[in-house]
């Protein structure tokens, strides 16, 4: 079969590779029948996260049911699904307490650490630290502990609606659930990419009174208007901290939400700072989302962070009274409710796809994902 495998950075290639196998009871193979590029992914396509040995990249797929182990009795051969980008066992403390990324049985680097060395449960697609699982940029995809999580999908849905079911759409809406929304409130989402136009869809329906996009790219704030009806702020143009606390008569919005991660822009002195300080990426994302807060509010960190950072303003999160919230969605947790969002038409997803190409064009795929080419702001491969 043919799959999407990254041998080093910017060194991304459509393969022939083995089909996978059914190797455990739980296991389930599918027929992948759309598949999507992850901001995540280009974190190793710019080398940011190590890459030991090639990786069949891939963590946003669904598909047919082509084969099931002996345990599976929820779906069958045919059967259209769903798989969620984090492999959760169903069974252990975290998976029964509603935190299956921190899984102990799906990731052979589990530890309660939290570092190089101990992670937390399996990814689709995400290499040897991460459980060293195939991705699902694939026409083939072996999924483990499949009787966890993989649900059916109505055949009225096209594939489309339903994709970014499998991480960004949950990632953007556990990034709002953190803030615990009572209503009305103020929410600012920097980063206008995938997960953060998901961010200001799910802050709506969550009851948000005002939702704030700020970006520093045109046409991704443009769609930011378009699909999430956000106001925005263009943070090249103008000051986004000040503009911020100009919109909420001084204070600050009551929520921040960081969308970027480590691949926020960086000054030619950070990225000295970081070669010399042994630092992959930047905190600036979540630096401007503690200083547009209010005093008293909530910063939601759901942009991905790897290693440490020596510049982390310990001193305002703590002078500033912020509560500060992270993590990996917790998928497959909530994902009926979230599907039946989309099946009674109360949220969109499809409407940020810009790039529709074969697998076979995945390397085209990735150059202009990554270097914001032809206004692209989500692409979905087709096997």
């Amino acid at each position: 079969m043919k799959a999407v495998v990254i041998h080093k950075a910017k060194k991304v290639e459509v393969e022939e590779v083995p089909d996978p196998t059914i190797l455990k009871p739980n296991d389930m193979i599918i027929k992948v029948t759309s598949t999507a590029i992850c901001g995540t992914d280009l974190h190793f396509y710019n080398g940011l996260f190590p890459i030991e040995k090639p990786i069949h990249l891939g963590h946003e797929f669904m598909g047919i049911v082509e084969e099931v182990g002996k345990n599976i009795t929820h779906v069958k051969k045919g059967d259209r699904v769903l798989v969620p980008c984090i492999i959760g066992c169903g069974q252990c403390y975290f998976c029964a307490h509603g935190l299956p990324p921190h899984c102990q049985n799906t990731n052979h680097h589990y530890g309660p650490e939290g570092n190089d060395k101990e992670k937390g449960g399996g990814v689709f697609g995400l290499g040897e630290g991460n459980g060293n699982y195939d991705g699902g940029q694939a026409e083939y995809v072996r999924v483990p502990w499949a009787k966890f999580g993989v649900i059916k999908v109505d055949d009225q849905l096209k594939d489309e609606e339903v994709l970014f079911l499998t991480d960004i759409f949950p990632t953007g809406w556990a990034a709002v659930e953190r803030c615990e929304l009572k209503g009305g409130e103020t929410v600012a989402v920097f980063g206008c990419g995938p997960v953060g136009i998901m961010a200001q869809k799910a802050a709506w329906l969550q009851g948000a009174g005002r939702v704030i996009g700020i970006d520093v790219l045109d046409y991704r704030l443009d769609l930011a208007k378009q699909t999430a009806k956000s106001e925005t702020i263009h943070a090249k143009k103008v000051n986004a901290v000040e503009k911020i606390r100009e919109m909420t008569e001084g204070r600050g919005a009551d929520v921040c939400i960081d969308a970027v991660g480590l691949e926020a822009q960086q000054s030619f002195w950070e990225k000295m700072i970081n070669a010399f300080g042994q630092q992959a990426g930047s905190i600036n994302a979540l630096q401007s989302a503690m200083s547009g807060v209010r005093r008293g509010g909530i910063v939601s960190a759901i942009g991905v962070y790897g290693g440490n950072y020596s510049n982390f303003s310990l001193g305002q999160l703590f002078d500033k009274a912020l509560t500060l919230k992270s993590g990996p969605v917790p998928l497959p947790s909530g994902l009926s409710e979230l599907t039946n969002l989309v099946r009674e038409r109360k949220v969109v997803l499809d409407d940020i796809i810009t790039h529709t190409l074969p697998l076979s064009d995945a390397k085209k795929g990735y150059k202009i994902f990554n270097d914001k080419q032809d206004r692209c702001l989500k692409v979905v491969l087709k096997p």
